[in-house]
């Protein structure tokens, strides 16, 4: 099933809770409370794909959450076999952010901070991370591996570090956190299943450490070969324009 509508240069959404005022430091963001707008021509360093593949959060978190793999049936299978059957097509970008939201506001959630062993993540962090990765849902990536839309947030400490006046090292902590899961099998297996609201599953382009390499939700069966490629031809020019952005 599609849904289809003209493509749209504006994209605009109200989110469940306000989102913090310093994203307006970003070209092409307004943040007013809990109203988000987006001047793609000006937010996206790339905005080639107006279209994104979501599935219902509430019927993910009826039918796929509290779903176990088995011997026959690994969690991975689980999650793009309920994409295939459940996804749904849509140029609605402003319902990509509510989704991401509510798939973010889910995987960085307080009740996993006394258990973690992370002492260093806050709950203010954990805002962070929500606000972030919301953002960073509007990023695409082809089957093909192509990268066809990179925004700011696609540069995770770089973007932090511009909205939240992070240093390097929290920045860091905070994309670590992000792509890593938590560290462990419990929240990597918990991503798998939430992340199929998005259509697919985190990937992200650093090596061992935060790089700025960034990442996204991407199709399963996605050339990891072009992706990789696709990465070298842009990082270095756009972190900078995102540098470019620090209030000093």
């Amino acid at each position: 099933m599609t849904i289809t509508a003209p493509p749209s240069q504006a994209i605009s959404t109200d989110l469940p809770e306000p989102l913090d005022p310093r994203w307006n430091r970003l070209p092409g963001i307004t943040v007013d409370g809990t109203r988000v707008a987006i001047d793609a021509a000006k937010y996206f360093f790339r905005f080639e794909s107006h279209s994104w593949l979501l599935c219902d959060w509430p019927l993910v978190q009826q039918d796929l959450l509290s779903t176990d793999e088995t011997t026959e049936t690994a969690v991975e299978q689980l999650a793009l076999d309920f994409v295939k059957t459940h996804g749904i097509s849509t140029s609605d970008a402003g319902q990509v952010l509510v989704t991401a939201w509510n798939v973010y506001s889910y995987l960085f959630r307080a009740e996993h901070l006394p258990s973690l062993g992370l002492p260093q993540v806050t709950p203010d962090h954990l805002r962070m991370l929500r606000e972030a990765a919301t953002f960073m849902a509007l990023n695409k990536v082809e089957l093909n591996g192509h990268i066809s839309n990179v925004g700011p947030c696609w540069f995770f400490p770089a973007a932090t570090s511009v909205v939240f006046d992070l240093d390097d090292a929290d920045g860091g902590m905070l994309d670590e956190v992000y792509h890593g899961t938590w560290f462990n099998e419990y929240r990597r297996i918990e991503s798998i299943k939430a992340h199929a609201a998005l259509g697919g599953r985190l990937v992200h382009g650093c090596q061992s450490v935060p790089d700025q390499s960034g990442g996204a939700c991407v199709p399963y069966g996605a050339s990891m070969d072009n992706f990789r490629t696709e990465l070298t031809r842009f990082r270095e020019e756009w972190i900078a324009q995102v540098y470019a952005c620090r209030v000093l």
